[in-house]
């Protein structure tokens, strides 16, 4: 049912706030109410000096958190986003590790006290927050002087064109690979039969045929708003669930936990950008199913569908036993990057790992090229992810090849060393300025609120993967959207001026 006209604004512009004492106060003292629980149902783990660098970048990061808790951020701010997903990352997820001794599985060795390299890593990305804080601050600025301001509208007479001949393409790519399997049950045991081998050299594909979803989403909030009714929340509940089936449908079934992930982030930012603010609750809510999500599904990654019907069963304990993916592997090493991370470090001053100079980046740009065209192409990261983890020389093209990935700050160190590490910030301190600066001049019917959602998973993408992923995340999941938002808009351009904004 649809009920109430669209109101004429329909997000809040709280994209950033000013660092205040008040905030940093109650982050700090929500941070150390939280160790102080650690301190107290623990024995002597946590009486160690890793808890004060530790802190410092739970303080730092959550003072995003209390702001966006205070009213003070957008729900969907980008700052709110990586603020709570930060304070596990930084805050959470390292005390978790010592406090259910959870450490990398298969390592040839391993520190004698891990919590000496996760108190390094908490220097080290201490003082990365800061250069983060200080750049997102410089770039969400605006220039002194006059500039260009653009208003992106739909076009009634391309846009539908363009988005009708997109989802049909896409649709019928998607059918084709069904058939090349023998249908949607042949192209699951595929899948559980030679896992991603099954799949190789469709990348390009998949490009086109996943992103139905997404795109059909696009279409029903532009005509919501064409219409401008507001739809009642059990309406997009249901649209959400069919999201989700889709989302299966167009990729989900092969695997890949991100695609599904991704894509409901994407939708749900869509839902509160250009149809209907989200609450805090609901945002709570969705980051819950996220992790949920992640962990059942992990068990579909690892066993197929029999793996995923024993979820169903309730029969966690036997599953985990058996594929090693565990509650504490999703909060930990799928959500989070502090064991990996911490392994790097402690490996850079304990083995005889020779830094890469920048090669994993030009590995990464490498695969932009199908192997059909250059056989020989450079590998990405797994060079230097199974030489960190095995030892120099252990890398073989197509075997023993690590899987790891290890976020913004490991890659970092895996090229350039620890020192570097702080640095690496710079790039998601500029990426979220500028959106914030974006964000703070759209006006409410731009046709680019419709990319805004995927534009803030990248930046905590930057954080939490590697420079490969990125670029796949960028390209694969990106580019169709974009094309078909450019081509159905009508581009205006205003003259503006920092006073005005």
């Amino acid at each position: 049912m649809m009920s109430n006209p669209l109101p004429t604004l329909n997000v809040s512009k709280k994209f950033q706030v000013e660092l205040t004492t008040s905030s940093f106060l109650r982050s700090f003292a929500l941070c150390l109410i939280i160790l102080m629980n650690f301190l107290f149902f623990s024995e002597e783990e946590f009486w160690h000096w890793f808890v004060i660098p530790v802190l410092l970048c739970g303080t730092l990061i959550g003072v995003d958190v209390v702001d966006w808790l205070r009213g003070r951020l957008n729900i969907f701010s980008p700052v709110s986003i990586l603020g709570i997903l930060g304070l596990h990352f930084f805050f959470l997820a390292p005390l978790l590790h010592v406090y259910w001794d959870y450490w990398p599985l298969y390592l040839t060795s391993a520190p004698n006290d891990w919590r000496d390299w996760l108190g390094g890593m908490a220097v080290l990305n201490f003082l990365g927050l800061m250069i983060y804080r200080f750049t997102r601050n410089r770039f969400s600025l605006f220039p002194k002087k006059s500039f260009k301001k653009t208003v992106w509208e739909i076009n009634n007479r391309s846009f539908p064109v363009v988005l009708g001949v997109a989802l049909f393409v896409s649709a019928i790519i998607q059918i084709n690979v069904y058939a090349q399997f023998g249908g949607i049950w042949g192209y699951i045991q595929a899948y559980e039969e030679l896992r991603g081998n099954a799949f190789e050299g469709m990348g390009w594909i998949f490009m086109i045929s996943e992103r139905f979803p997404i795109l059909l989403l696009i279409g029903y909030a532009v005509y919501v708003r064409k219409n401008r009714q507001i739809p009642s929340w059990t309406t997009l509940t249901i649209i959400v669930l069919v999201f989700l089936v889709l989302s299966l449908l167009f990729g989900g079934f092969r695997g890949s936990r991100s695609t599904t992930i991704w894509l409901l982030f994407w939708a749900a930012g869509i839902i509160h950008f250009w149809i209907r603010p989200l609450t805090k609750t609901v945002t709570l809510a969705g980051l819950a199913f996220v992790v949920i999500f992640a962990y059942m599904y992990g068990f579909f990654k690892a066993e197929g569908s029999e793996g995923l019907l024993l979820a169903t069963q309730g029969k966690f304990t036997e599953l985990e036993e058996k594929t090693a993916r565990t509650k504490e592997g999703t909060l930990l090493h799928d959500l989070a990057r502090s064991g990996v991370q911490g392994f790097i470090l402690f490996k850079l001053f304990n083995s005889d790992y020779e830094l890469t100079m920048g090669r994993t980046y030009l590995g990464a740009l490498a695969i932009l090229i199908p192997k059909q065209i250059w056989p020989t192409r450079p590998p990405h990261k797994v060079k230097e992810a199974t030489e960190i983890r095995l030892g120099m020389g252990t890398y073989v093209a197509g075997f023993d090849q690590s899987s790891w990935v290890h976020g913004l700050a490991g890659e970092t160190m895996l090229n350039f060393g620890p020192l570097a590490v702080p640095f690496s910030f710079i790039l998601l301190g500029w990426l979220v300025g500028r959106l914030i600066r974006l964000l703070s001049v759209l006006e409410p019917t731009d046709t680019r609120w419709l990319l805004i959602p995927f534009l803030i998973n990248l930046c905590f993408t930057i954080l939490v993967a590697d420079s490969d992923n990125i670029l796949f995340f960028l390209i694969k999941n990106g580019a169709i959207p974009f094309l078909v938002i450019l081509v159905g808009s009508k581009i205006r351009v205003l003259d503006s001026s920092n006073e005005k904004n």
